[in-house]
């Protein structure tokens, strides 16, 4: 009998699960692709009990969403929408794939570079999500985008991932709510205040 070939490609697609809400428990099947890093449970158990005020009703913008992870646990504890936007197509059409599965209209993927979608200019949201990929720099830039193009509002709450090795140095009209860190990943919750 011949030895069995190893698979020297990568898996396409493996799982995440919904830590809580209407969904809780559920896994989803999600792209595998370069750069794609989601979220991790313990550090999105984390990061919602922060928004736990706030994300019942709540407009929430996923920038850079990947699998989809974060805005999927908003809709799950109770988002009114979110607003995903993600790059790769194929990510997005799994993103939307699993929307379906969830009998999900609360929800719209943008396919395309999230950048172009800042720059078009939008309606305030409560809740933004900025995870891009780490080798990407987008965060300051994304932020000011934010700012510029009317996708805030006082207070709206912004959650920010990047490595912990990289500082970002925040202009005067954000407040740090909370930040941790996990591993070599820095993760932080900011306030507008303008």
């Amino acid at each position: 009998m011949p030895p069995k070939k190893k698979n020297a490609q990568k898996e396409l697609n493996s799982t995440i699960r919904i830590i809580a809400g209407q969904w809780r428990g559920r896994k989803l099947t999600v792209t595998n692709a370069e750069g794609l890093r989601p979220t991790g449970d313990r550090v999105r158990e984390t990061l919602f009990n922060w928004l736990m005020p706030h994300t019942a009703g709540s407009r929430c913008l996923d920038l850079y969403a990947g699998t989809g992870a974060l805005g999927l646990e908003a809709l799950s504890r109770g988002a009114s929408f979110v607003q995903f936007a993600e790059y790769n197509s194929a990510a997005a059409q799994q993103l939307n794939r699993n929307l379906q599965t969830l009998q999900c209209s609360d929800a719209q993927v943008y396919t395309g570079d999230a950048q172009k979608l800042l720059e078009s200019g939008g309606e305030p949201y409560d809740i933004i999500f900025i995870d891009p990929p780490f080798s990407q720099n987008l965060w300051l830039h994304s932020l000011e985008l934010l700012v510029q193009k009317g996708f805030l509002h006082r207070d709206t709450l912004v959650y920010i991932e990047h490595p912990k090795s990289q500082t970002l140095a925040f202009a005067p009209q954000w407040q740090c709510h909370r930040e941790k860190t996990a591993g070599d990943v820095c993760y932080a919750l900011h306030q507008f205040l303008c």
